[in-house]
């Protein structure tokens, strides 16, 4: 026989029919009964064994992380919170697990030391249903896509160009990094590297996406990223995936658009296909909270927010505004926030963007035209002369999730923005000659995917909603 999972055996009528289990022991009570776990879903299966039939070395083998096959009868289950449970005929211990080291006890188990063990971590509950929700929302995002007709482009992870122009980037390189060959100058002479050049990993798939976009018409990528940032928080990592669709034809309304029914679309995928989970990580986040102090609790619950995302309208309004609504806040004034609103042009901070979403408009904000000297080089320049045509959404908890632009189209505004801020010419040739070459109107933005599934997952850190999590100091496993 075939084994059947227990998400499976959940929706059958028990009846006595014959089934095949295997799994990993959660617990095993009195010598008789074993709660078993196969990952397919966040519930259980109990097991009964006869242990006066059962041989006593297999018993002894049947310890908590221990791997199992079992065969039995599937009946109703006298004990309360379960409907069926299998009375064993016949076990098979898979895999041994020494109970006096399995770092896994039948125990809670803090996030911290969980992450020292990444590699076991997933067969706990909390990170059995983020590793479920991880995959329906990245199915999600590719159905979202494929149904309005976009085309998926896996964009290159080895790239010669810094997308954001910021310079924190991961080099690739085969030449000996204590001796590396050099230039008449003294600097490493990069020719002699195997791609002939110096090249780091993708901070972003952006640019190349859009070469894509001008070709195709829609376009996403949704691939790893890397920065190397110094950034020992919980809202950073080192390696991440970012999902970014480009789209030719698209104004910056029709970019916020189609970010809000994105959004919108992955919030209600996992309300109504993860149901289990998110009702789990619900109760978990709100005994978290219930150990915060008063003034630190979320006002909402993770399926409030979620279901916040998805019922209410998102307020649009342009960085100015916003910027007139902060100064003249209570918070302020009263010089609550950690980060003084005073002159106009600075980049918000969290603390100003939740604001906005939690306590001023009570609904989800589209902040856009964002002063030119805070956004990227390749964002396409408004007439006043200040301001870019940028958008962020905000959702609470987390402020901005989504950050994008209408690209600038033009070749002389594009060429003029690449000098004034000094930025290597030459490397972005091929991304001036998509100006060159039949330009046209195009947007697009970005979605950190773990920010995302700190959103509909509710795990206060980014690091527990990835499965090997990389930050500075840290590349285990």
């Amino acid at each position: 026989m075939k084994r059947t999972r227990i998400k499976e055996l959940l929706n059958l009528e028990p009846s006595g029919q014959s089934v095949v289990v295997m799994g990993w022991v959660r617990t095993f009570r009195n010598n008789q009964f074993i709660t078993l776990s196969d990952g397919s879903t966040l519930s259980t299966l109990q097991l009964v064994v006869d242990f006066k039939t059962m041989d006593e070395a297999l018993l002894k083998r049947i310890t908590t992380g221990a791997c199992i096959r079992a065969e039995g009868a599937l009946v109703p289950s006298p004990a309360k919170g379960q409907t069926m449970e299998v009375k064993v005929s016949s076990l098979a211990i898979l895999g041994d697990s020494d109970p006096e080291k399995y770092p896994l006890q039948p125990k809670r188990h803090s996030l911290e030391f969980l992450r020292e063990i990444a590699h076991l971590r997933p067969r706990t509950n909390t990170f059995g249903a983020v590793m479920r929700v991880r995959h329906a929302l990245a199915y999600a995002v590719h159905t979202f896509f494929n149904d309005r007709g976009f085309v998926y482009v896996h964009t290159p992870i080895i790239t010669g160009s810094d997308a954001e122009g910021a310079g924190a980037m991961f080099r690739v390189t085969t030449l000996d990094a204590g001796n590396p060959p050099r230039t008449e100058d003294g600097s490493v002479d990069f020719r002699e590297d195997f791609f002939g050049r110096e090249t780091n990993l993708t901070v972003s798939g952006q640019l190349e996406g859009e070469t894509h976009a001008l070709a195709l018409g829609e376009i996403y990528t949704f691939g790893p990223c890397f920065r190397a940032e110094n950034s020992n928080t919980t809202r950073h990592l080192s390696e991440f995936w970012m999902i970014e669709p480009e789209m030719a034809f698209y104004d910056l309304e029709d970019n916020m658009e189609l970010a809000v029914a994105f959004v919108r679309y992955l919030c209600n995928y996992v309300l109504n296909n993860c149901a289990d989970d998110i009702a789990f990580l619900a109760n978990r986040l709100a005994e978290e909270e219930r150990s915060k102090p008063q003034d630190q609790r979320s006002e909402m619950g993770l399926i409030e927010k979620l279901k916040f995302v998805v019922d209410n309208d998102f307020q649009r309004l342009t960085y100015t505004e916003a910027f007139e609504i902060l100064k003249n806040s209570t918070p302020n004034k009263k010089k609550k926030f950690q980060f003084p609103i005073e002159t106009w042009g600075v980049d918000l901070q969290s603390e100003h963007e939740r604001f906005l979403v939690e306590k001023h408009f009570k609904k989800p904000v589209i902040l856009y035209n964002y002063p030119a000297d805070i956004k990227a080089f390749y964002m396409k320049q408004n007439d006043d002369g200040r301001t870019v045509a940028a958008m962020d959404v905000l959702f609470p908890g987390i402020g901005e999730i989504i950050g994008g632009s209408e690209r600038e189209a033009d070749y002389n505004k594009l060429l003029n923005r690449i000098r004034q801020l000094g930025l290597p010419e030459k490397e972005l040739w091929w991304y001036l000659d998509l100006r060159r070459f039949g330009s046209a109107p195009h947007s697009g933005f970005g979605l950190g995917f773990e920010r995302m599934m700190q959103f509909v997952t509710g795990m206060t850190n980014i690091r527990d909603v990835i499965p090997f999590p990389r930050y500075p100091g840290n590349a285990e496993f």
